[in-house]
């Protein structure tokens, strides 16, 4: 099961260096670990916010901020909820079904005329995204690997080792990210003008498209 120790673990593997027997294990990589953990954001809360994952998601239904009315555009305003880390959707109904495009994101809040406002994101609680035991596999591996990029060039001396670290990281990002996306819902093109024209212009609005082939 993925801890805090088994990733500091982990980014210890990908330098090469022997793995720590506790938390309080008096070791220089130990304590880099930490820096590296509770660094600006957090490694959680950074590693979060790269993409929109999907094991990491929630959904709320927001109401206005009472203490807080808008001089002009927007009537209402939302604000940012403690745990979020990165905006995934904006809807205007509890199934998600319809995109709401209407509102405005600006210095931690969002402002819209709609109330509620259903807003999916990143979070990092710990019954989501901050949950590290429900981290998927390769999401774990990106972790340690970014986590040892960033503690390489200290604990080896070598720049070498931190640039391909960099670059490891990165690929495995992308592969995390690559696998997390196949978990989404299939969907369907939309029709072109032809067909929506035949069906009276409608149809493709309300059935997403044509069937006979299918993204994802």
């Amino acid at each position: 099961m993925t801890d805090r120790l088994s990733l500091y673990n982990g980014a210890l593997r990908e330098c090469q260096d022997r793995k720590l027997g506790s938390l309080t294990e008096n070791r220089e990589p130990r304590r880099l670990l930490d820096d590296v953990w509770n660094d600006g954001v957090g490694v959680v809360r950074y590693v979060l916010q790269r993409k929109q994952w999907r094991f990491g998601r929630r959904t709320v239904e927001m109401s206005p901020d009472p203490s807080m009315e808008p001089s002009f555009g927007y009537r209402n305003v939302f604000g940012l909820p403690d745990d979020h880390c990165r905006t995934c959707g904006v809807w205007s109904d509890e199934y998600q079904s319809a995109p709401f495009l209407q509102y405005r994101f600006e210095a931690g809040y969002w402002y819209a005329d709609l109330d509620p406002l259903y807003v999916t994101y990143v979070s990092d609680d710990t019954l989501y995204g901050g949950d590290l035991s429900s981290w998927p596999p390769n999401f774990v591996l990106y972790v340690e690997t970014h986590m040892a990029s960033l503690i390489a060039g200290r604990l080896t001396g070598s720049k070498a080792d931190r640039n391909d670290l960099l670059k490891l990281a990165e690929m495995r990002l992308n592969e995390s990210a690559n696998t997390d996306a196949m978990e989404d819902p299939t969907q369907f093109p939309p029709d072109g003008l032809w067909v929506r024209s035949r069906r009276g212009g409608l149809s493709g609005q309300l059935d997403r498209g044509s069937r006979s082939r299918l993204i994802g």
